[in-house]
């Protein structure tokens, strides 16, 4: 009970003067409609480009769809995806999809928007170390992301139980966490020669961590920049543990922003404190928004978080079938 009373002490100073609000989906209507007046497919990713386009990529849909600065909606692609988890684009203009059940990573150039196999053969199987992303294979790509400098692209291949980077100017893929064995790796051990129980996502901070996201192992873990592992929450030490967390992004200060989505809500980790906190969401599904409360409003499996280039935080809020914008945590 102390420690939860800890935790509700620290979150409402923190999270005065925040705002919550659904810019995306919760409508019937198809793209070419208002953003607030689409039907939305469980959305699982967002991401923006140079422009200010934004774009939100659905699992259920399989389609990746285009809002531009003025609020004009349209269909990029859809039935040449399966089942897609996220997206991350470069400023140049490239973006990469996370084709999960393809056991590839799609690029779509968002100039000419042509789509093609970036990483991946298709097969269902892990091989390709130290040679080119294209002839490696992949099992489940559930999450992609960028380093800050867009020198790497990063991706959980969940079922072959290993975090890859493929280094874009050279294409080449390496494992640089995880062994393909089950397990919780012990703190500072070799990352790629140590296990994971399910890496469902990845992301990467400007000082050269990266962090990982367990599913069922309900932990956050980082790899540093000497390429040793160190795991940051574990079941035991958060009120509530995370349950079933989704997906993850750091923001423009480092802290590391997570999609604990079968307990309706995202959280928090500050690196420099070491403490976490929730900044949206009550615990109990549901659909109702409180604008200037985050921590009223329901959430219900939220399944990606992204920051704009304004610097709120974007929530998928998948099972509501919405997207939602946090100012302010």
């Amino acid at each position: 009970m102390l420690r939860i009373s800890v935790v509700a002490a620290l979150v409402a100073p923190l999270l005065f003067g925040a705002h919550i609000e659904q810019i995306a989906g919760g409508g019937a209507q198809s793209p070419g409609a208002a953003p607030r007046q689409l039907r939305l497919i469980e959305p699982f990713g967002v991401d923006f480009d140079a422009s200010g386009n934004w774009y939100i990529i659905e699992f259920a849909g399989n389609r990746l769809l285009r809002v531009t600065p003025k609020g004009a909606t349209s269909l990029l692609a859809s039935s040449e995806l399966k089942e897609p988890h996220g997206i991350a684009i470069t400023r140049s203009g490239e973006m990469f999809i996370a084709d999960t059940h393809h056991n590839r990573i799609a690029k779509l150039d968002l100039k000419s928007n042509a789509l093609s196999s970036f990483a991946g053969t298709g097969e269902a199987e892990f091989s390709g170390d130290g040679g080119p992303a294209s002839s490696a294979t992949f099992n489940g790509v559930f999450a992609i992301a960028l380093d800050p400098a867009q020198r790497n692209l990063y991706a959980a291949d969940l079922t072959n139980r290993r975090i890859r980077r493929i280094e874009l100017a050279t294409r080449s893929v390496t494992s640089i966490a995880g062994n393909g064995k089950s397990g919780v790796p012990p703190d500072g051990a070799r990352a790629d020669g140590s296990p994971l129980v399910d890496p469902r996502a990845v992301a990467a901070d400007a000082q050269g961590n990266v962090y990982i996201l367990e599913r069922n192992g309900n932990a956050l873990r980082r790899v540093d920049a000497s390429g040793r592992i160190k795991t940051l929450i574990a079941p035991g030490q958060i009120a509530p543990d995370l349950k079933g967390p989704k997906h993850l992004c750091t923001d423009a200060k480092g802290r590391v922003i997570i999609a604990d989505a079968e307990n309706h809500l995202v959280r928090l980790y500050d690196p420099a404190t070491g403490q976490t906190r929730t900044i949206a969401g009550t615990g109990t599904p549901g659909d109702t928004i409180v604008p200037d409360d985050p921590l009223r409003t329901q959430l219900r499996r939220p399944h990606g978080v992204s920051i704009a280039p304004d610097g709120a935080l974007i929530i998928t809020d998948s099972y509501n079938h919405r997207i939602l914008r946090l100012s302010g945590y």
